[in-house]
């Protein structure tokens, strides 16, 4: 690792828990540290677990690395590899959102989809998550495992922050892991000792306070703002509290922390308000900055949504008939038809969907079932590795080996006495479909998410 930046060390020196000798042995000696969160909708025993994440309750540690690549029961999404540190996200939501609810989210820099599929697993039926990614480039990865952790009751946009602004007093919960200088990850990413600079910290600053401004007349009054970084700079972490309590009138909200924990509580120089670090030498995890605001009345001015008429048709009698079977309970479910490929969506979705086709551009909705052609359904992926699947479907059993052919999108061969579409299951979790024809096998696993590697 290259030496840590003399002005990031000098800039630290007077912040609550930060010990110079111990970060940068830290730094210097760091041991690589591998976390993964199970997915509670898809349960199955992980090995190599070491142990617990004391602050995420489906979060544990691994022995070792292994090739998540590799793993079927990766791609069928039975877990999200996910760093420690940024798992607090759980504990914050518990501690000051009323979970049993209906909530309305938003994740609004949500790729890779880490803390999407986190909040996800923590909202009950009848709540719903937006999970939005500014950058286009990268709304394809998120989509991908929104879709491999299986719900239904979230919806992921490409949208700049100000887009939300049409939905004004909207969402209970805001989530916002801003883009920042990335001093958090240097144990991991090396390479970004090179690229840090005090420059940089002041423009990313500069731009958190623009990206939360943006979005802030979208947060309900008394709704909840979490903003996390994965930076140590005071100029990222406690000058924005600051910066929220005296210019956007929020109030911070003290969490309760077990002292093993050895996450260090932190007070912004102007207002005291309460923030939580992650230091590398004090907890099994990277760098890592949260804090908890709560949004008192504060006047925005309107802003008018464009009226334009969504484009999403309904099914029909017969199209209803043919898919109903495929879902596990599908009076849970309404269905709109884009183009030809047919969605589920949750029932708590439906008076909100127009709204947010008006407000926002939206790249997925719901589970794509896929399409019907004469009386018969051509299946979607998405459905096959939802969690609103009917379980009694027809499947067939593959061993590692054969698991791995297939997420290639290879031939492969399974002594089976069925005849058209099946699932393909390792250890009891759908990795996909198959089309079993007399003399052979067809795989529709989708070309874009096969394993490429040897």
């Amino acid at each position: 690792m290259g030496q840590l930046p003399s002005s990031l060390l000098q800039s630290l020196q007077n912040l609550k828990g930060y010990s110079e000798a111990a970060f940068i042995a830290a730094h210097e000696n760091a041991t690589q540290l591998t976390s993964i969160r199970l997915n509670s909708a898809k349960p199955v025993v992980v090995e190599n677990i070491s142990h617990t994440v004391p602050w995420c309750s489906t979060g544990f540690y691994l022995n070792e690395r292994p090739s998540f690549t590799l793993d079927p029961l990766f791609h069928a999404g039975a877990y999200y590899v996910q760093e420690a540190s940024s798992m607090f996200l759980e504990t914050a939501m518990k501690q000051t959102v009323n979970l049993s609810q209906s909530l309305k989210v938003l994740d609004l820099c949500a790729a890779p989809g880490g803390k999407s599929t986190l909040i996800q697993s923590l909202l009950n039926e009848q709540s719903f998550l937006v999970s939005n990614e500014v950058i286009k480039t990268r709304v394809t990865i998120l989509a991908e495992n929104i879709a491999k952790w299986g719900a239904a009751n979230v919806v992921v946009t490409n949208n700049d922050p100000k887009d939300f602004q049409r939905l004004q007093n909207y969402f209970d919960v805001i989530v916002v892991d801003a883009p920042c200088s990335g001093s958090g990850l240097f144990r991991k990413d090396a390479a970004a000792i090179n690229e840090w600079s005090e420059n940089n910290v002041l423009l990313c600053s500069q731009r958190q306070q623009r990206i939360l401004a943006d979005v802030l007349p979208a947060l309900k009054e008394d709704g909840i703002l979490i903003y996390s970084t994965c930076s140590y700079s005071q100029a990222e972490d406690e000058t924005i509290v600051d910066w929220l309590m005296t210019t956007c009138n929020m109030e911070t909200v003290k969490l309760p922390l077990q002292e093993d924990w050895g996450i260090v509580e932190t007070r912004s120089q102007q207002q005291q308000g309460f923030g939580y670090r992650f230091y590398p030498d004090k907890v099994k995890g990277e760098g890592f900055f949260l804090t908890v605001l709560k949004k008192h009345q504060h006047n925005y001015n309107a802003v008018t949504t464009k009226n334009t008429k969504a484009n999403a048709e309904k099914i029909t009698a017969t199209e209803a008939a043919v898919i109903k079977p495929y879902l596990k309970q599908p009076d849970d479910f309404f269905f709109i038809k884009q183009q030809t490929t047919i969605l589920a969506l949750p029932l708590c979705l439906q008076p909100e969907l127009e709204n947010l086709q008006l407000s926002l551009y939206i790249k997925k909705a719901g589970v794509k079932l896929g399409t019907v052609i004469r009386n018969e359904l051509i299946p979607e992926h998405e459905l096959a590795i939802s969690c609103i699947l009917n379980s009694k479907l027809p499947s067939v059993t593959a061993d590692e080996v054969t698991a791995l052919q297939y997420l290639r999108r290879q031939d492969v061969n399974i002594e089976t006495g069925l005849k058209g579409w099946a699932l393909i299951c390792y250890k009891n979790l759908p990795l996909g479909w198959i089309k079993i024809l007399p003399n052979r096998i067809n795989n529709y696993y989708p070309t874009g998410w096969r394993i490429v590697n040897k």
